[in-house]
């Protein structure tokens, strides 16, 4: 496999990654995902919500937490409770409700500064895969001056895009947390 096809594989990993984590940050909108790193304890072990129940989005603002087992509903709301999602459940029979409040100007603007911190970190695995690749052809002496050169160059055209697209998913982002 060519170097540069190898670095940008793992700049797409980065970058999805760091859609995953803007995606566990709250809206002012209902999403399932917001759920995805919550983990509950299941019979002495830590599962996934969305493991042991299925997660519904009925409404705009709330989420509908449906366990397949009733006896983990207690838990699944210990989880909730001790999250940073920062949402009270609401138990309703057999299911949990999270309705989900419009986010203060405050929490968005906090919101914003946790996403460009994603973002910063996402920019920062970028340049280390870029590093790593540059030192990688440095040491290979296979290559030419020019085709080092070129190479390097290559990279970091490569790497830029990737910078460039980090920055665009994080506008996309903080335009999606500021909008009310």
């Amino acid at each position: 496999m060519d170097i540069l096809d190898e670095i940008q594989e793992k700049m797409e990993k980065s970058v999805e990654s760091l859609r995953a984590n803007l995606n566990t940050l709250r809206t002012g909108r209902a999403n399932a995902a917001l759920l995805d790193n919550l983990y509950c304890d299941y019979y002495g072990e830590k599962m996934l919500v969305n493991q042991i129940a299925a997660v519904k989005v009925p409404e705009p603002r709330q989420l509908l937490i449906m366990p397949y087992d009733t006896n983990d509903i207690k838990s699944i709301v210990a989880a909730i409770n001790s999250s940073e999602i920062g949402i009270n459940p609401v138990v309703d029979g057999k299911q949990i409700r999270l309705i989900i409040p419009a986010l203060t100007e405050d929490r968005r603007k906090e919101l914003s500064k946790k996403a460009k911190s994603y973002g910063e970190e996402c920019k920062v695995a970028v340049r280390n895969i870029r590093r790593d690749a540059m030192e990688k052809v440095k040491k290979d002496e296979n290559y030419t001056e020019d085709t080092l050169k070129k190479e390097e160059e290559s990279i970091q055209k490569l790497t830029d895009q990737f910078v460039k697209k980090v920055d665009e998913v994080i506008k996309e982002k903080e335009t999606e947390i500021m909008s009310i």
